[in-house]
């Protein structure tokens, strides 16, 4: 970034205007605009000194939130990055800030509104960063992950006292760990946040990655993590807890008595830490290195809602995985990019079923109901497991209602009894249409290869009666063969099984051929290397994209 650049860091929807900061050459700036004025003189409504509101750099630390009319954000306050702090900036409320000594080094993840439809008065904003560990034992993580919390009506305190600093900030540890293991994920990554008309079953899906290059996904109770707020002791304060308690919010801070906002200044650590809802481990840990989380809620033709997530790995790929009775299943891998490439942002529009990614120089939407993808029959339908997707009449199809589904375990059994009517090709056809007619010299190595569409599914050759188990590499099922004789010409199926669903996936038969005088030892050998120079290939590949 040049001394003169501008680039773009924040834009939001605020006050019937877009809201719009960037970096203007090391000196943020922002600017209210109309999108409803034709003229492109009238565009700018007001232009905002937008120190505290925008980063000087893109590299920069950053993050923005509106909240009924007021302005929320994280951006360093001086150009070395310093003072890097979140805070309600712009609107018709006080400009609040945080006291320096709450957090040490912060990375801001996300922030968040948890709305109560009833009681507004105890609306909260909830700030997910990571911080410098200021615990000086030699074993203590270097860096932690944190929830804190803010009363929306939050005023500040008196001149005297906390005057336009937050009364009602507190902080917890966020743990995602598998205790048994001793393995801690301490670095969040991304959030995202399925909220729920009853605030108290709002759940927080929270991305780590580790030091040892594995992700996880831990998955938060709002009303848990609120109890620790309203629960737990204050770290380093041993007295008697005040009336009103610390955090809590009420109309006018700035009426809170000393006692209790001393203690919001000195002592706003929690002394528990806040737990996911299964304790033991985290739901879901990988060795892939996941960037960005969203979840989408889905009715299935059973009626049930079920919770899909859709997790973008470093490369540029798109999991898409269901969530059921607290287990995992990876229903598909998508990749929209033609090469790696880094997911710098994503945003779900649940209402259309589309999630937008975005990459370095290019915008991608994937259509999360891709159901052609398993239009080869109504079993690959069913054992997708996607609840996007149900086996019809038109075969599978987005129109869930009246289709087969089986969401919660994938058995394709129903299939067999009520599957609706489809034109089909016949047997005949359909062999004819895979099979692969291939003519092989004896003594020559040869290989066969068939995809492997589903990783939940166990791959095998059949060849003279006989049950041959193939080498699996990430996309491919082969069978090697390092000279052929006699007994290896024939027709050899590739099948797949899943969950007692067995299919023909790919036929090949080998013909033999008499060998002709020119096909001599230098032939052969030349052969052999190529083999062994493509096999080896695959393979180290195979292992290359697993590690």
């Amino acid at each position: 970034q040049s001394a003169y650049e501008t680039v773009i860091t924040l834009i939001e929807e605020f006050q019937n205007n877009y809201f719009v900061c960037g970096t203007n050459g090391k000196q943020p700036r922002c600017w209210k605009l109309d999108p409803r004025k034709s003229n492109h003189s009238d565009v700018v409504v007001e232009m905002i000194d937008g120190h505290g509101i925008s980063p000087y750099k893109y590299s920069q630390n950053s993050l923005s939130l509106v909240v009924a009319g007021e302005l929320y954000t994280a951006a360093p306050l001086f150009l070395d990055g310093t003072s890097l702090q979140f805070r309600r900036q712009v609107g018709n409320q006080n400009k609040l800030w945080m006291y320096d000594s709450w957090i040490t080094e912060p990375t801001f993840i996300s922030a968040f509104v948890a709305s109560r439809q009833e009681d507004s008065l105890n609306e909260k904003i909830y700030i997910l960063f990571r911080e410098k560990n200021t615990d000086r034992i030699p074993e203590a993580d270097p860096w932690i992950t944190r929830v804190a919390r803010v009363c929306k009506i939050d005023k500040g305190g008196p001149k005297r006292f906390l005057q336009h600093i937050w009364t009602s900030f507190l902080k917890a540890r966020l743990v995602c760990a598998n205790p048994g293991e001793s393995l801690y994920f301490n670095n969040l990554e991304d959030i995202f946040v399925l909220h729920s008309v009853d605030w108290k079953k709002t759940r927080v899906y929270a991305l780590f990655s580790s030091n040892w290059n594995v992700t996880a996904v831990c998955i938060y109770s709002l009303a848990e993590l609120d109890d620790i707020f309203e629960k737990s002791t204050f770290k380093g304060y041993n007295e008697d807890i005040p009336n009103p308690r610390p955090g809590t919010c009420v109309k006018d801070s700035t009426s809170l008595p000393i006692h209790t906002m001393r203690i919001v200044r000195d002592h706003s650590e929690m002394t528990e830490w806040v737990q996911p809802i299964q304790k033991n481990a985290p739901f879901y840990i990988s060795n892939k290195k996941y960037t960005k989380v969203a979840v989408d809620r889905v009715k299935a033709s059973d009626e049930k809602m079920y919770n899909v997530l859709l997790l973008a790995t470093d490369t540029g790929t798109i999991h898409k995985i269901l969530e059921h009775d607290s287990k995992v299943f990876i229903i598909s891998e998508t990749r929209l990019c033609s090469g790696p490439a880094p997911v710098l942002s994503m945003k779900l529009d649940s209402g259309k079923r589309k999630l937008f990614v975005g990459y370095p120089g290019q915008m991608s939407v994937l259509d999360l109901q891709r159901c052609q993808d398993y239009n080869t029959s109504c079993e690959d339908c069913v054992l997708a497991r996607d609840p996007y997707c149900a086996w019809t009449e038109n075969g599978c199809s987005s129109q869930i209602k009246g289709g087969i589904q089986n969401i919660s375990t994938g058995d394709p059994h129903a299939c067999s009894i009520s599957a609706p009517k489809r034109l089909k090709q016949d047997e005949s056809s359909l062999f004819s249409t895979n099979q692969v007619v291939h003519t092989v010299f004896k003594d020559v190595p040869f290989y066969l290869s068939c995809p492997t569409d589903s990783h939940h599914a166990t791959y095998s050759w059949e060849h003279r009666g006989d049950c041959k188990p193939c080498q699996r590499t990430q996309s491919h099922c082969l069978y090697l063969i390092p000279a052929v004789s006699e007994h290896d010409y024939g027709i050899y199926n590739c099948v797949s099984v899943e969950h007692n669903y067995k299919k023909t996936v790919k036929v090949y038969q080998l013909h033999g051929q008499s060998e002709p005088r020119t096909l001599n030892r230098t032939f052969k050998h030349t052969a052999q290397k190529e083999w062994l120079l493509t096999v080896f290939t695959a393979l180290l590949f195979s292992v290359h994209l697993s590690v």
